[in-house]
This record gives structure tokens, C-alpha cells and sequence, in this order.
């Protein structure tokens, strides 16, 4: 499917940077070696399987870099894989590693808070993106391109630092959520059907609360 050109660049100096950061990080860190590096996306599939994922659901995973999810959603059959990130490194290593098998990819570097095409898809997956977005301005954004992109009965999953989560990652300021804040940021649209706490075991050893959950559109 390729690459997804965006609408417009969004060329301050915030997208830029966001950029610079993440293109820094994917190459020079090894892609199991990052804190957010897991070699299976156990919880995000069994979220995407809740929410009756079937051979002709289209999928956008936001962030999803060089996550292995896509990798996941490709040997299940889907043919409708969107996959966002800021950083063109990691989409790049993405690529690469599924080769021919990304065929059925679009892949769409941006700023998931600046100017894109959202495609309609029924399942919006977030895995550690939006707890970044520590601007107002930029969560604003960021819930409106998920109600372009999401069809109706659709569904919205997020995971995001838990309350007693990392007050930081990767150098940068996070906000941490309980499924009752996520909910409130996505706004009265979209009803929390189910959350999960989970305890993401970091390469170096360490422990990060995740708070995930799972919203369906009204």
C-alpha cells in the first residue's frame, strides 16, 4: 500500500523536534534495547481481538514505530494497516524488517498532533503515545484526528503511564492517566467498555505501570 503523504507539514518547530528527538533515539539505540521495547504486543492484540477484529478490519496503530503489533496484524490476515510515527528512522527499521510482507502496509510519517490524512478505520490503537502530549493544544488535536478517523461503533484503544507511572521517558515530561482521565480527555464520544492495568518489564529490568483501555465510538 506505501507511504501516505501528509495534508500539509507541519513545520514549527515542536513537530521538528519531536523528530529530531525520535530519529536520535532509533538510531542510536538497538530496538530491543529502548524501555518501551516489547517482543510480544500481548495486551494490545487481546484489545484488538475484544474489539471483533476480523480479516477486514482497517487498523492505524499511532506511534507504532518499530512496534512488532504491525508485524502481528499482518500474519492475522489484515490488508487495511495504517502505521503513524513521527520518526521516519523508525518507520524506516519497520520496513525493513516485514520486507515484501509490508506490502499491505500504508506507512505515514507525522506529528500524530499536526496535519494528516486520517484514514476511517475501526480500530485506533495508541500504545505510549499520547501520554507525551503534555500540551493542552496538543491532546486537543490529537482527539480530533481520532474522531475524523474512527467510524461509528468503531474502537479506541490507549495505553498510557499508569498514576504511579514514570513522571518521565526518554528525556521528555509525561502525563500519567487513570482510565477515568483518558476517558475524559477522548470526551463524551466514546464509552470506556474496559481497562487493564499492566506492569511493563523494561530491557534494562525496570517496571513502568501501564494503564490500557478500551473505548468504543457512539
Amino acid at each position: 500500500m506505501g507511504d501516505v503523504p501528509r495534508r500539509h507539514a507541519r513545520n514549527d518547530a515542536l513537530s521538528m523536534n519531536r523528530q529530531a528527538h525520535w530519529d536520535r533515539i532509533y538510531t542510536t539505540k538497538a530496538s530491543d534495547a529502548v524501555s518501551w521495547f516489547e517482543p510480544e504486543p500481548i495486551t494490545s492484540l487481546r484489545l484488538i481481538d475484544a474489539a471483533m477484529m476480523t480479516s477486514g478490519t482497517c487498523v492505524i496503530d499511532i506511534g507504532g514505530g518499530n512496534s512488532h503489533l504491525v508485524d502481528r496484524l499482518v500474519d492475522r490476515g489484515l490488508r487495511c494497516v495504517f502505521v503513524l510515527d513521527v520518526s521516519e528512522a523508525a518507520l524506516a527499521l519497520a520496513k525493513a524488517r516485514l520486507a515484501a510482507r509490508g506490502t499491505c502496509v500504508r506507512w505515514i510519517q507525522a506529528d500524530v498532533t499536526g496535519e494528516w490524512d486520517e484514514p476511517v478505520v475501526d480500530i485506533w490503537h495508541d500504545r505510549a503515545v499520547f501520554h507525551f502530549l503534555t500540551a493542552i493544544d496538543d491532546r486537543r488535536r490529537y482527539v480530533e484526528h481520532v474522531r475524523r478517523a474512527v467510524k461509528g461503533g468503531g474502537a479506541v484503544i490507549m495505553a498510557a503511564f499508569a498514576l504511579d507511572g514514570p513522571e518521565t521517558c526518554s528525556g521528555l515530561p509525561v502525563v500519567r492517566y487513570s482510565p477515568e482521565t483518558l476517558s475524559a480527555e477522548l470526551g463524551s464520544e466514546f464509552r470506556l467498555v474496559e481497562s487493564q492495568r499492566e506492569g511493563h518489564r523494561t530491557p534494562s529490568g525496570g517496571m513502568q505501570p501501564f494503564c490500557y483501555a478500551r473505548f468504543t465510538r457512539l
